[in-house]
């Protein structure tokens, strides 16, 4: 079985080594290294997270030879930008290999107080990765000794309020700096100035069902927030709280939920009450979505307006140079009649390339070419832009999206967030929607990414890699552009007679008002094509010495109605709009003793393996409910369910358990 990411890394197939491509890729990708090396703020070898173990050389290595040695399979996909991306790849996963081998010495030492001065890794050492990388590795002077001292701790159990500080990645307001001593120089630490935003929230609370039966909330497909995580897990730090909204987590994970036969009924709704893991004396009630999946034959025609940041803060590898690639990949899966449009802004917006049909690939790619970053970030005026050339080319009964693409603010124009969820509410009456596509660290502001795409009736991602624009891009492109109902709506009636209190697990920022649910003025979620959306709900059994809330003492007692229902748990109501219809639909589906497992294993490992991340996201976040509950408990129901993973999304979560645990020191 595989252990962590570095047997992950150890194991991967790679295509067979083309000589020339590799020596190619090689001199990009070193001379990306060095480049961001000599302009780090801290000093080569200081401990401020350049303490290297053997443990660390070798997934560097590794990571160096099978990053460049898959190079040439990517000859086709502007083989320019996609080197230096991979030179700069690596160099960030070199650096959290750092982090977390610093994490791995803090949790597995025996004694602290000592940093050991790092040795470079000798050319005899690397010539299993190729002779360029040894000849370049054996030129690197080994760093300085360090002298005796307290070591830099990444972990919480020296730095317990490292994760509450704002500013998601900023690893200098994470990491702690050694007290001076007589004698001895202080360790620098990394500076970086982040400007992250995030919409703060609470975390659901428990309810009575006595008193509060009814929840009701909006269904959410982002999946923004588990992409952010990964990226801040792999460079050493913990996410800020707020960056985690457990309900995206779960939702990320592709799930084989059965789905409905036909587009009349275009949902399927299956219910699973399972044992808790956490909590021997409560109960998990399990509610899995599975929309109709539109068929090739069946998809319209797509008029998509790319809107592009083009502002200075996106002149990084991993903002416009990855932007660029992932929207060639997403050209590629677009039908010859399908349109594509280009605004970019930046101070002033412009229009790059006017609507123009897919079969004249060549056009659109060139215009993508031409992008280069600088400049302020006019967004409101972008947004205007596009939406004209997007009713210039609308398609009736066809795809009209905007995919506005960003790494954060709009500090040109109008940067209200309220302000602009108006603009993008009042243009979706005309049927385009807008989605939103993250990119960067430093300047992300996701409290405005996810308000537009909320009301634009679009989708919010963050893309950290080039892997990540392949699945939101190709792999889930139907789902993303092809929608099959909006205004999606979840409401569930608990049973007091059964179920004495509840909390639903997620899904926060889409809580919706019991009126709201059968009133078609409120916006909700929309749902694409094949889309899955899975809720979680914690419930207390009526008899379970788990409850938490007193019975009233003046309270009516409600229970004819509850007994003449003895055998359901609860009731669950779908509402949803057809495309091109104002009026809702209605889908009910009661809850039983049908739908209940005895055992934990008993229920299918999609189950299992949604509670998995669902008790990761509750960890990371710092939910009571959790507190006792540690990473290995995480990982071994994880494991357990892994199932069939093609794409290796569930490896990867595996890993990033065992990340975040030596983070946290093992808790």
């Amino acid at each position: 079985m595989t252990n962590d990411e570095f047997d992950i890394l150890r194991d991967a197939k790679t295509p067979a080594p083309d000589g020339a491509a590799k020596a190619r890729a090689l001199a990009t990708a070193m001379a990306a290294f060095d480049a961001a090396e000599k302009s780090a703020a801290a000093p080569q070898g200081s401990a401020a997270g350049l303490r290297l173990t053997d443990r660390t050389i070798r997934f560097w290595r590794e990571m160096m030879q099978k990053k460049l040695v898959a190079m040439p399979a990517l000859a086709g996909l502007v083989a320019l930008p996609v080197a230096g991306y991979v030179g700069w790849q690596v160099m960030e996963e070199f650096r959290a290999a750092r982090m977390y081998a610093d994490a791995l010495v803090e949790t597995e030492a025996p004694e602290r107080g000592r940093v050991e001065a790092p040795q470079a890794p000798t050319a005899p050492a690397m010539e299993e990765s190729g002779s360029g990388a040894a000849d370049t590795l054996a030129a690197q002077p080994a760093p300085a000794p360090q002298p005796d001292g307290p070591a830099v701790l990444l972990n919480r159990t020296t730095q317990p309020a490292a994760r509450d500080l704002q500013g998601g990645g900023a690893l200098a307001k994470r990491m702690a700096v050694p007290t001076a001593r007589p004698g001895v120089a202080p360790e620098p630490s990394i500076t970086r100035e982040d400007r992250e935003r995030f919409e703060r929230f609470g975390t659901n609370p428990v309810r009575s069902a006595l008193e509060n039966p009814v929840s009701t909330f909006s269904i959410d497909v982002d999946t923004a927030s588990y992409s952010f995580v990964r990226r801040s897990l792999k460079e050493g730090v913990l996410p800020e709280r707020d960056s985690v909204r457990v309900e995206e987590m779960i939702n990320y994970f592709p799930y084989d939920w059965p789905g409905p036969q036909s587009a009349d009924a275009p949902f399927n709704t299956t219910v699973t009450v399972m044992p808790t893991p956490w909590n021997a004396d409560t109960r998990l009630m399990h509610v899995a979505i599975k929309g109709y999946e539109v068929k090739p034959a069946e998809k319209p025609r797509s008029n998509l307006v790319f809107l592009i940041d083009t502002s200075g803060s996106m002149h990084s590898p991993d903002k416009l140079p990855l932007l660029k690639t992932s929207f060639r990949l997403l050209v590629d899966q677009l039908g010859a009649e399908d349109t594509v449009s280009i605004v970019s802004y930046a101070g002033s917006a412009g229009t790059v390339l006017e609507p123009t049909k897919v079969a004249d690939k060549a056009k659109i790619l060139a215009a993508l070419d031409r992008l280069e970053a600088g400049g302020g970030t006019a967004g409101e005026a972008g947004i205007e832009e596009a939406y004209r050339l997007a009713g210039e080319s609308f398609v009736e009964g066809g795809v009209n999206r905007i995919l506005l693409a960003t790494d954060g603010d709009f500090n040109v124009g109008q940067t209200d967030d309220e302000a602009l969820k108006r603009l993008v509410e009042e243009r979706r009456k005309g049927g385009v929607f807008l989605s939103v596509l993250g990119f960067g660290r430093g300047n992300l502001n996701d409290a405005m990414m996810q308000a537009i795409a909320q009301n634009g009736n679009g989708v919010a991602a963050y893309i950290d890699t080039l892997a990540e624009a392949e699945k939101v891009l190709v792999e889930e492109a139907s789902s993303s552009l092809f929608t099959i109902a909006s205004d999606v709506k979840v409401q569930v009636e608990f049973n007091p007679a059964r179920v004495a209190e509840y909390r639903l697990i997620g899904y926060e920022t889409r809580a919706l008002a019991r009126e709201d649910f059968n009133n078609d003025k409120v916006d909700a979620g929309d749902i694409g094509s094949g889309h899955t959306v899975t809720a979680i709900y914690e419930i207390v059994p009526a008899d379970s010495p788990a409850r938490m809330i007193d019975d009233l003492r003046y309270g009516e007692a409600r229970e004819s109605e509850s007994v003449a229902k003895a055998d359901e748990y609860a009731f669950v109501k779908l509402r949803y709009k057809a495309p091109g219809e104002a009026a809702s639909r209605l889908i009910e589906t009661p809850v039983t003793d049908g739908n209940a497992v005895p055992a934990f294993a008993g229920a299918s490992e999609d189950a299992r393996f949604s509670v998995a991340v669902a008790a990761f996201g509750q960890k990371l976040r710092g939910t009571d409910a959790v507190a006792d509950y540690g990473y290995d408990g995480i990982m071994e129901i994880a494991a357990a369910a892994r199932g069939a993973d093609p794409f290796g999304y569930r490896a990867e979560f595996l890993s990033l358990v065992r990340l975040a645990a030596a983070l946290e020191g093992g808790r």
